[in-house]
């Protein structure tokens, strides 16, 4: 099996990358230097370096959660991460008197770690692949970061966990549930916010869809002061971020998170592969290509987060 380092090394090569491109473009490449960072299984290639590094920004330009979870690099090793968050106390104690250790616990958690596969088949116009003015590079970027942005941030709202990361809103490993109401209030607001704890307010967010916020910014108390801050998009202080894989604010639905979201881990377990396809679009004179990559997701502490969720009216 080939080891992830020495096929990252190779992408850094400037013969690797003008073989990728012109392998990409329908040709066969010149050295066989391109079949160094290829994957066995499903026979795609890495990118280029210089690409990897424009389609990580790319990416992280349009993802919602790529900007507010915390991302890892886990290519190798055992399917694990260790997960830590103190919970260490101090206490003064006489000069030469006992420390207790009765109730030191070991802050390190195991997290098991998933591959799930995320893949996208695109096409292009061989008349446009084959043009040496096209962009080939900027194309392929463009698109899976696109695909894959929206398809990484809908899961990681609503994943099961089966075959794809585990979403915030999943009822049994996703975030806790602060508040219940009926319908969305000032008050529940301000319930939602402080059933998170202190620790996680300093850098918390709140997470809600395009419709919700609208709700939102209408939402006043009996003063006729508005719970949303107008001049600069903050809810007590918090910044609102829009997410619109949300759900609206309906009978069992979950429609605002709030919390630190650095808590949600995105672990990505390959970097891009793309395969060129050669048949499947022939008879349309167009080239396909299979972009793919493993990654997981999942909420590392379910208090960190919380979620205010609608309570199903009840019926006569």
């Amino acid at each position: 099996m080939k080891n992830y380092t020495d096929m990252k090394n190779v992408t850094k090569e400037n013969n690797y990358a003008r073989n990728f491109w012109n392998y990409m473009r329908g040709n066969e490449p010149e050295h066989v230097v391109i079949n160094e960072a290829q994957n066995a299984n499903a026979g795609g290639y890495m990118f280029p370096d210089s690409a990897d590094s424009k389609y990580e920004k790319a990416i992280e330009d349009k993802s919602v959660f790529r900007t507010i979870a915390n991302v890892i690099n886990k290519f190798a090793g055992a399917p694990n991460v260790y997960a830590y968050d103190s919970t260490v106390t101090a206490e003064f104690v006489p000069e030469y008197g006992d420390i207790d250790i009765a109730d030191i616990a070991d802050d390190f958690t195991r997290i098991t770690v998933n591959n799930n596969k995320l893949a996208t088949i695109m096409r292009a116009s061989l008349e446009f692949v084959h043009d040496a003015s096209f962009d080939i590079e900027g194309h392929i970027v463009k698109v899976l970061s696109q695909a894959f942005a929206e398809a990484e941030d809908g899961t990681f709202v609503n994943g099961t966990g089966e075959s794809e990361p585990v979403g915030i809103l999943d009822d049994t490993a996703g975030a806790e549930t602060g508040v219940t109401t009926a319908a969305i209030t000032f008050d529940s607001v301000i319930d939602l916010f402080f059933s998170v704890d202190k620790k996680y307010r300093k850098n918390a967010v709140w997470l809600m869809n395009d419709k919700t916020a609208l709700a939102l910014r209408n939402l006043k108390d009996s003063d006729g002061s508005y719970i949303w801050n107008h001049a600069n998009d903050t809810i007590l202080g918090k910044p609102v971020i829009i997410c619109n894989d949300m759900p609206d604010a309906d009978d069992n639905e979950k429609p605002i998170a709030f919390g630190d979201f650095s808590y949600y881990w995105i672990i990505k377990r390959s970097p891009v592969y793309v395969r060129r396809l050669n048949e499947l679009f022939a008879l349309n004179n167009q080239i396909g290509y299979l972009g793919y990559e493993f990654l997981d997701g999942k909420l590392i502490r379910s208090d960190a987060v919380k979620v205010l969720k609608i309570a199903e009216e009840e019926t006569a």
